[in-house]
């Protein structure tokens, strides 16, 4: 199978071990990867602020570039939830709307790909420490992923997962963090809280966006949590 591999932004920018892991993987199964480097933006933080047009100047570039693809993939819950779930309502009514809804019906996050698509629920990774989950926003509420990151870290050998007693938000939201930071930081906050309460080394997710906001309130704290990605925890051997 051809994939096409859409690193969000922050990931480009930031987290780029994220998407090299992705590809890693993913040739490793045997499929071909591609990872067109115009697209760097899905439109999602336009979206969520209510500047419909500017998104859709965004996404369009997405849609021409990728409605014809044989399956997309993204490493974020999120940013699949803006293609999967929203593009067919962003361009509803518009000349794009047949092509965005082709997208959106072979748009695919990480996790959810390899489990439900694939199959694949052993990497052959090995991983000897204690780790907690994170389940994001939309990968949870807007795709219902919420077993397939555990199957595939239930085959991690060494590895034991620690649930928290609660799924809570941990306040980052996209923009939401940047128009209300006093309300994102108590939430990061009773985040690490319920983190640390698990007795876990590592903190884990789907979506680099949670992961950098939770890092960045547990250094604030001095505590010592660490915070993975889902797919960089599936290619460690040790």
């Amino acid at each position: 199978m051809k994939i096409t591999l859409f690193a969000p932004c922050f990931i480009d920018a930031l987290f780029p071990n994220v998407g090299m892991n992705a590809v890693r993987i993913l040739e490793k199964l045997g499929h071909r990867v591609e990872a067109p480097a115009e697209l760097a933006c899905c439109g999602q933080p336009a979206f969520n602020t209510g500047y419909w047009d500017e998104a859709r100047e965004v996404a369009s570039k997405v849609v021409e570039r990728l409605y014809n693809a044989e399956a997309v993939v993204l490493p974020s819950g999120s940013c699949t939830a803006m293609i999967h779930k929203f593009y067919p309502e962003l361009f509803k009514g518009t000349p794009l709307e047949a092509k965005a809804n082709q997208l959106a019906a072979h748009t695919w996050e990480f996790s959810d790909f390899l489990v439900t698509q694939l199959g694949v629920t052993d990497l052959g990774a090995s991983f000897h420490g204690k780790v907690t989950f994170h389940d994001g926003c939309h990968g949870l509420r807007e795709l219902c992923i919420h077993d397939q990151p555990r199957i595939l870290m239930s085959h991690i050998k060494g590895l034991t997962l620690i649930e928290m007693r609660a799924v809570q938000c941990c306040g980052f939201g996209g923009t939401f963090s940047a128009k209300f930071p006093p309300i994102s930081s108590s939430m990061g906050d009773s985040k690490v809280a319920l983190a640390l309460e698990t007795g876990a080394d590592y903190l884990v997710s789907n979506d680099s966006s949670c992961l950098m906001h939770i890092q960045g309130i547990a250094d604030k704290q001095g505590k010592k949590l660490k915070t993975m990605h889902l797919i960089d925890l599936l290619v460690r051997h040790e």
